[in-house]
């Protein structure tokens, strides 16, 4: 299993409130069969409204922590929002806040979102827009986002954290540790005959 105690990426500043899962993935992509090639569209209608949209600033490419705003991820509660955003390129989230199964899914999927403070954040953001270059790393062990010189304190509930430090976050890695098991259980199940 996959254990997950620190991430650590260049910063792609994105410091805004209510960002729903439709401006995150535009509903025309969920029809996909699967979620490859879901990150060319992530933010898609924004970035056509806007052409400094900071996911096709050239300075933000390789970015790897998204810094977001207040109830990031509200609205439809679509698995493809966070898919696309790992398709992109995005291994963390700092954020205000998260709407609650946005923040769910990013943690079934390996994706630490972790909160800190909005000052916080508008720092942090506004050192990334200054240096690009800026590295941030999301340490989960000890509740902490470091940054060019600073360090500050980010949250994250206790049963998100030790599925992610631990490797529990990782089902499917889960029910593999355990197929012989899962294999034995099948072969007692007459409507599983053909499958065990």
């Amino acid at each position: 299993m996959s254990k997950i105690e620190k991430v650590t990426g260049t910063g792609v500043p994105l410091l805004l409130d209510d960002i729903d899962t439709d401006r995150i993935i535009p509903a025309r992509y969920l029809r996909c069969v699967t979620f490859d090639g879901l990150g060319d569209h992530a933010f898609e209608d924004d970035r056509k409204q806007d052409s400094s949209h900071p996911f096709d600033d050239a300075r933000f490419a390789n970015g790897g922590v998204l810094v977001a705003g207040r109830n990031f991820g509200c609205g439809s509660s679509r698995e493809h929002a966070p898919q696309s955003l790992i398709r992109w390129g995005i291994k963390a989230i700092v954020a205000e806040s998260f709407a609650e199964i946005f923040f769910g899914n990013c943690t079934a999927l390996g994706v630490p979102a972790v909160t800190v403070e909005r000052t916080d954040l508008e720092q942090m953001a506004n050192a990334v827009q200054t240096a690009p270059e800026t590295e941030i790393t999301i340490d989960l062990t000890d509740c902490t986002v470091l940054y060019a010189d600073k360090s500050v304190a980010c949250q994250l509930p206790e049963s998100e954290s030790s599925a992610l430090t631990s490797g529990q976050w990782d089902f499917l890695s889960q029910l593999l540790q355990t197929k012989d098991k899962v294999r034995e259980v099948a072969g007692t199940l007459p409507y599983m005959s053909n499958f065990a």
